[in-house]
């Protein structure tokens, strides 16, 4: 068999046809979107996207261009995609938790001391339940007022008052005593 006649063949409807060129073009396509996007999770998921794309508009592709070039060209282009998405993400693993680094020319203490408060922030807020740390989260981090904070979490103000309340005395059992801001060591 060759490519025109497992593109007639799934043309036709016949599955055998796909087959056929997953095998023909499977390794080279996934080979591609690794080596752009360094991510094996994620091109082998192109990968089956772009089958799964040949699959469903089969009906349009014509058959007098060759199909190896055309496939692999349109998985590099999903990778390309996928890799610069990949950059403008922030990760949200603790390996990968954000920190709040002074520029690289301050004192070394002075950066060493952002990282430990970051490192001390990150992990505290993963003891947090989902509900406070979202809270904390578009409060602080976001500078959402209270009514905005319910207008987006579609709850009455009062819950958010109470969800920022519990997430904060939670917070000052959780953090170093170093860290914790004036106003929520004195709150009741």
């Amino acid at each position: 068999m060759d490519d025109s006649e497992a593109i007639a063949r799934l043309k036709r409807g016949d599955i055998g046809g796909l087959a056929w060129l997953v095998r023909q073009y499977q390794a080279p396509a996934l080979h591609a979107a690794y080596l752009i996007g360094r991510d094996r999770a994620t091109a082998e998921d192109l990968v089956q996207a772009a089958f799964l794309r040949v699959y469903r508009a089969i009906g349009g592709f014509d058959a007098a261009r060759p199909f190896g070039p055309w496939f692999v060209r349109s998985v590099i282009n999903d990778a390309l995609k996928a890799a610069a998405r990949a950059e403008r993400q922030v990760p949200l693993d603790a390996a990968d938790a954000p920190t709040l680094l002074p520029a690289p020319d301050a004192p070394l203490d002075a950066r060493l001391l952002a990282a430990e408060t970051a490192a001390a922030i990150w992990a505290a807020l993963g003891e947090l339940s989902a509900a406070q740390r979202t809270a904390v989260v578009l409060r602080y981090y976001l500078d959402l007022s209270e009514a905005e904070m319910a207008d987006r979490l579609a709850c009455p103000p009062g819950t958010v008052k109470s969800r920022l309340y519990h997430a904060r005395r939670r917070l000052r059992d959780l953090l170093p005593a170093w860290l914790v801001p004036e106003d929520i060591k004195h709150e009741t």
